[in-house]
């Protein structure tokens, strides 16, 4: 350990802070989205969120860690969360909400060194917006003592992706053994500081405090600890997001140098004493190009391979075969979907495993011509099936390096995978390939119609078909949606009860 020099006399005045920092920090307060495409891609982001978090409330193993930490604690002005009669702090509002939207991975995600979904960040951002915009309608002073509109929330979300995406896309945390939920903490503290009205410096100090948090270990989302915990990572993320900057609101300080200082900072002791590297300056790409999981609820990195399990599925069906007749598969893929979800001989223990086995989501395509949450729980028809069992472990995946040059390559970002189908009869299908799945920039105008479509069908399990229409109708109106205020529009998904 290095030596302490308790002689060396007390820093005076202000520290300047590592430039990574101060570039969020000014990037937050000082830059205008003047992106047309990122707000129109941001409202899709925005109401496909909502939907799938609503879709989570109808599986207990969420819902069982929803609610006030405390039960019957009900907090004046408080965030409300939807699809629930919940009204929490916002601090536990941040987790309620996180954890909802991430539960099911079925909305949007961000590919490139490291993966992770900035709409993550929603947890924070939604729980502090709401409850400001309560709380300053009941003639408090919270930030600068107005009622946000849905317009202020999108543009958080562009700027929180932004961020999370943009230090993805050089640098790999899971190559250190760190979970990508450090980036939705980032992103969130540093949007939600200036929500809450706090100056540039001060925003830096938030940051600061979110790099030099405690960061999760990937371990609960990998064998053989694979759990649920990936599933609420991202809502502790935003929580604990909220909480520094709460308390940096109440004058505590930033860490200056957390990334650079030698032996103790952030680089030294958990990124090998690399620095980041930066592709691009901090603007709109990110949300312009983030993708959307349009046809599966499934790690993204599958979604084409399942689209090419259907393929096969309806091929098979034409020729008077099933899944009972192939003898094996070779699955064609880029070398991230190898490290994070090939587990062709991994026994399936629960939900987590499921979801994240690229063998096992194109089994229960090929096998059932479907892939929907319910198949990832115990006990369902796809998890008891012996033929689901037998065949994803006759599945091979294999790296094609090209793919995995287009998965990094900036103009392309595609996440390809291929499928080779031998048959019991000895014959050999031709090859599927799909570059690109359905919720690509590539395809977006494809896609649109699709996510309005998942959008209503997630809120039907929840509200009448007149709130259904309601809902539809604000969603698809952008200015309109964007000139509500954010309180009067959430409480549009409040429910006295829930029925899962």
């Amino acid at each position: 350990m290095s030596a302490l020099n308790s002689a060396a006399p007390l820093a005076t005045g202000l520290r300047e802070f590592d430039s990574e920092i101060m570039d969020m920090a000014t990037y937050i307060h000082d830059y205008k989205i003047d992106s047309d495409l990122a707000f129109d891609t941001a409202r899709y982001v925005f109401l496909d969120t909502l939907g799938c978090g609503l879709e989570a409330l109808r599986f207990k193993e969420c819902t069982k860690l929803l609610g006030p930490i405390v039960e019957g604690t009900v907090v004046p002005n408080g965030t409300r969360v939807p699809g629930t009669p919940y009204v929490l702090d916002p601090v536990n509002g941040a987790f309620n909400i996180g954890a909802m939207i991430r539960w099911l991975d079925y909305n949007d995600c961000w590919l490139a060194a490291e993966w992770g979904h900035p709409s993550d960040n929603l947890g924070g951002i939604l729980a502090v917006a709401d409850w400001m915009s309560r709380t300053n309608r009941a003639g408090g002073h919270v930030g600068n003592g107005t009622v946000l509109k849905v317009k202020d929330v999108l543009e958080a979300m562009i700027k929180a992706h932004e961020i999370q995406g943009c230090l993805a896309l050089e640098n790999s945390y899971n190559k250190v053994g760190l979970d990508h939920v450090v980036l939705v903490k980032v992103a969130t503290a540093a949007v939600v500081s200036k929500m809450l009205g706090l100056d540039v410096r001060r925003t830096a100090d938030a940051i600061s405090q979110a790099w030099v948090d405690g960061q999760s270990l990937r371990t609960y989302r990998h064998s053989p600890n694979t759990m649920s915990r990936k599933s609420w990572a991202a809502g502790d993320a935003c929580q604990r997001a909220v909480n520094l900057v709460m308390k940096v609101m109440k004058g505590e300080q930033g860490v200056p140098t957390v990334l650079s200082a030698p032996v103790w900072g952030f680089y030294d002791v958990l990124f090998k004493g690399k620095k980041f590297e930066f592709q691009r300056p901090y603007g709109s790409y990110v949300m312009e190009n983030v993708l959307f999981k349009v046809s599966y609820p499934a790690e993204f990195h599958s979604q084409t391979a399942i689209e090419a399990a259907k393929h096969i599925h309806h091929q098979l069906k034409d020729m008077g075969k099933s899944a009972e007749d192939i003898e094996e598969i070779t699955c064609r893929t880029h070398e991230a979907c190898i490290r994070i979800i090939d587990k062709q001989f991994k026994p399936m223990d629960n939900f987590a495993d499921r979801d994240h086995c690229v063998q096992y989501m194109a089994s229960v395509m090929l096998v059932f011509g479907r892939l929907e949450a319910t198949d990832y729980t115990d006990g369902s028809e796809a998890a008891t099936s012996p033929l689901v069992e037998s065949l994803r472990q006759r599945i091979t995946c294999v790296e094609d390096p090209q793919f995995t040059r287009d998965y990094h390559e900036a103009s392309l970002r595609s996440i390809p995978n291929a499928l080779l189908v031998k048959l019991k009869d000895g014959s050999v299908l031709e090859e599927v390939v799909v570059q690109a799945p359905l919720g690509h920039r590539s395809r977006r105008e494809e896609a649109k119609p699709e996510i309005l479509a998942k959008y209503r069908r997630h809120l039907g399990a929840h509200f009448e078909e007149g709130r259904v229409e309601e809902l539809v109708r604000v969603g698809g109106d952008r200015d309109g949606l964007e000139g509500l205020d954010v309180d009067r529009y959430v409480d549009m998904y409040v429910k006295k009860t829930m029925e899962w």
